[in-house]
């Protein structure tokens, strides 16, 4: 019998020989080659998202690709289809973009870090652009990063506040935050700039070749804050010894569309924190998962503190 990854790549007429395991996080990721390239055959972690959700990732990102960003193309199978579904599990095929992350875990493997931020400003600024011009499809579904999605009774990561990890009172820390947090969205949220945002740009994510910059791995892509994406990006730079100049460069690029409130960016930084103990909730025992959990509430403590202690 054969394995799931090949009954997958058969859809799009890769033998088994032509693929190879590239990377096992939120999906499995196989690397397929054959004679007009290379692809990504994303085998996608069951329940995370449904069909309609992947359909609506996967067209959201063929406009990107029409509107000239640097990102991966959706391929159809055999049967013309840009979904598929293997023993309950949904696969999907993108083109694989050439060049390497620009770092992992909050590094930056560049020599010019400033400007590789201010180009990725500009990047950025270009996707919010393309996708304000586009036009979604009837029953277009993806996840909604509002103020409900961020501090509502469940948010899309999961409800930060019930990580196991937290004593009582860093819980009651998280809660008092959440409240303060969600009144503090609620005055502003009307003026800021909403739509359609990658919302998982961190450097893992961000690839370069020949000095160009590329966007990968749209999964958690869908409506929300604009300043989302800075903030997610900037998050992991924090104690970064040049946080400063990072943070101004991103800005100066990003001001090709407009310019970004310090406050309200420092706001979603706090938000885009608070996410992290809750996404890894369910991921607790997978392999690292007690250790990332730790991570993540090492890093939004100190932040949701701080909140408390200006607010």
């Amino acid at each position: 019998m054969q394995r799931l990854e090949e009954q997958a790549a058969r859809h799009w007429g890769f033998a088994p020989d032509q693929i190879r395991m590239a990377a096992q996080r939120e999906n499995i990721v196989w690397r397929a080659e054959d004679a007009s390239g290379a692809y990504a055959l994303r085998l996608h972690r069951q329940g995370y998202r449904s069909h309609a959700a992947l359909m609506s990732e996967l067209h959201w990102m063929d406009a990107l690709v029409q509107g000239g960003l640097s990102v991966p193309r959706p391929v159809p199978s055999c049967n013309g289809r840009l979904v598929e579904q293997v023993e309950g599990t949904l696969v999907d095929v993108l083109t694989w973009l050439p060049g390497q992350p620009i770092g992992v875990q909050g590094q930056l493997d560049v020599t010019d870090r400033t400007g590789l931020c201010r180009d990725l400003g500009q990047l950025l600024a270009r996707m919010h652009a393309i996708s304000d011009t586009w036009t979604p499809p009837q029953g277009f579904s993806r996840p909604v990063w509002d103020s409900a999605g961020l501090l509502g009774d469940s948010p899309v990561w999961g409800p930060f506040w019930d990580n196991p990890g937290l004593g009582p009172d860093q819980r009651v820390t998280l809660l008092a935050v959440r409240d303060l947090a969600r009144l503090h969205l609620s005055q502003i949220e009307q003026h800021l700039d909403v739509g359609l945002i990658h919302a998982d740009a961190l450097s893992e994510n961000i690839l370069i070749h020949d000095g160009t910059l590329s966007l990968i791995d749209f999964d958690d892509g869908g409506w929300g804050f604009r300043d989302f994406d800075l903030a997610t990006f900037l998050m992991r730079f924090l104690p970064a010894p040049d946080y400063s100049d990072l943070r101004a460069a991103l800005l100066d690029g990003y001001a090709t569309r407009r310019r970004v409130d310090p406050t309200t960016l420092d706001l979603l930084i706090l938000l885009r924190a608070l996410t992290y103990p809750g996404w890894i909730i369910p991921r607790i025992h997978e392999p690292g998962g007690v250790e990332r959990s730790a991570r993540a509430i090492r890093t939004a403590l100190p932040l949701a503190e701080a909140y408390l202690a200006t607010h």
